[in-house]
């Protein structure tokens, strides 16, 4: 019987403790963790969500970016940090979906070692080229490179680009050196420079070099057309059938996250990403902002988990 008591009491003094931490939380600044670059997509969304957690948490709430290996070493490092609250990590589908089978030194489990909080919406991603080249369509791209083999080139700053080019190079059968970045900016910037022939690239860091004439879209990469840019056709309409590739984000804690910490964030965050001002904010920069529960986050993250394995596999892409 006295067994029986102190177990009781140990149990409600854990769920007491963890209703406390709960309600003191967070009682320092929080760390919100981007898988890419300054000036990235991951960068700029963080940034927006950060702005308004801060205030609704009571606490600074930091952006730190941590770019390389396509995602996976910020990942990596999220899944290091201790698990209280306070390092977040805005995961994209490049660590938490491509990342475990294009790399073989990934180290983390993306549903073992991360609990999920909320999604934060999705990318739409346009193919886009040096407009000095001749070519105006995915069609003419597929004809220029099966007569001019090995003179194009593809830059990609993270995984949804190397999929897509190779997934293209693969069903239209053509050959593409493909030229790897950290991020998507400096992508950009060679792909202006005339270094690079093109790349997939997101609307956020796309947008003002197309609006400049700088770059020239080809074709989005999501089955439907983006109300951005309804004259812009998608990948299936261009003539890679069924292609549908949907970039998504979403943020992590490291496993073992306090689920009362895991509730507070989720009930704040989900104010943030739903409400008008942030859905403006996203739509200037070419983002599709929603939110969800915990639960449908980590859902998604198996179901994306799978999909992504099986493009790559199809596609036959081999990194390392």
């Amino acid at each position: 019987m006295r067994k029986l008591l102190l177990v009781v009491v140990s149990a409600t003094a854990a769920l007491f403790s963890a209703a406390l931490y709960a309600d003191n939380y967070p009682s320092r600044p929080v760390t919100m963790v981007a898988v890419f670059g300054p000036g990235s997509a991951s960068d700029t969304i963080c940034r927006i969500i950060a702005n308004e957690l801060g205030p609704a948490l009571g606490q600074p709430v930091i952006v730190e970016d941590r770019p390389g290996a396509d995602g996976a070493l910020a990942a990596l490092y999220v899944h290091h940090q201790l698990a209280d609250g306070y390092t977040l990590l805005m995961g994209t589908n490049s660590p938490l979906s491509a990342d475990p089978y294009l790399h073989k030194d990934v180290n983390y489990d993306p549903v073992k070692d991360f609990v999920p909080i909320t999604r934060v919406g999705s990318f739409t991603l346009m193919l886009v080229i040096d407009p000095k080249l001749p070519i105006h369509s995915v069609r003419e791209l597929i004809d220029y490179a099966k007569a001019n083999p090995g003179k194009l080139t593809f830059a990609t700053g993270n995984t949804a680009g190397i999929v897509a080019l190779e997934t293209i190079k693969h069903v239209a059968g053509i050959s593409m050196l493909h030229v790897p970045y950290k991020s998507t900016p400096p992508a950009l910037e060679d792909i202006i420079g005339g270094r690079v022939s093109m790349m997939l690239a997101d609307f956020t860091t796309a947008m003002p070099h197309i609006n400049a004439g700088t770059l020239r879209p080809l074709a989005v990469s999501r089955i439907r057309r983006s109300t951005l840019f309804p004259d812009l056709p998608t990948m299936d309409e261009a003539g890679i059938k069924g292609f549908n590739l949907d970039t998504w984000a979403g943020l992590v804690a490291p496993a073992g996250t306090p689920p009362q910490v895991v509730n507070k964030l989720n009930g704040a965050l989900r104010k943030i990403i739903d409400s008008p001002e942030a859905q403006a904010r996203f739509k200037n920069v070419g983002f599709e902002g929603f939110s969800s529960t915990p639960e449908e986050l980590g859902d998604f993250i198996k179901a994306q988990l799978a999909l992504w394995g099986k493009m790559i596999k199809d596609a036959n892409i081999q990194m390392d």
